[in-house]
């Protein structure tokens, strides 16, 4: 009978073990994202949904992030201020909801303080406007 310490430094096993770790250590921080904030959605299937479904989407940036650019008809609610300002999106509880932030992160965070407050359809864009922008997709300043 061999023992695990054997079965790993047997004709290189050890890079099979290191790579089933990462390979489910990945798997469970994609998954805990996933709940803790909601779908993730590329900029192209968010493109989709707001031209579909009449996606709304929310910027949770800062003021300084937001003037430098940001995707056409997005409402602007700072990620500290979601919360507070739930009353302002009851009107889209049964519409499609896309947060946005920089990176994703922020927004994650805002996307489960909607489902909270009983939003259905709540969507984090993946990768935040870094990959909107590397989409090669318009933003405004306007």
């Amino acid at each position: 009978m061999t023992s695990p310490i054997d079965f790993l430094t047997h004709d290189n096993n050890y890079i099979w073990a290191i790579t089933a770790a990462v390979s489910g250590i990945a798997l469970l921080v994609m998954t805990l994202r996933q709940k803790s904030g909601g779908a993730l959605l590329s900029p192209a299937q968010a493109t989709l949904k707001i031209n579909r479904e009449d996606a709304v989407v929310i910027d949770v940036r800062d003021d300084g992030e937001w003037s430098k650019g940001r995707i056409s008809g997005a409402r602007h609610i700072p990620s500290g201020q979601v919360g507070e300002r739930l009353g302002e999106l009851d009107k889209y509880k049964q519409r499609p909801v896309i947060v946005v932030c920089a990176s994703g992160h922020r927004s994650a965070s805002a996307s489960a303080t909607l489902r909270k407050a009983g939003f259905e359809q709540v969507f984090s864009l993946d990768g935040g406007i870094g990959a909107w922008e590397q989409a090669g997709l318009p933003l405004t300043r306007k």
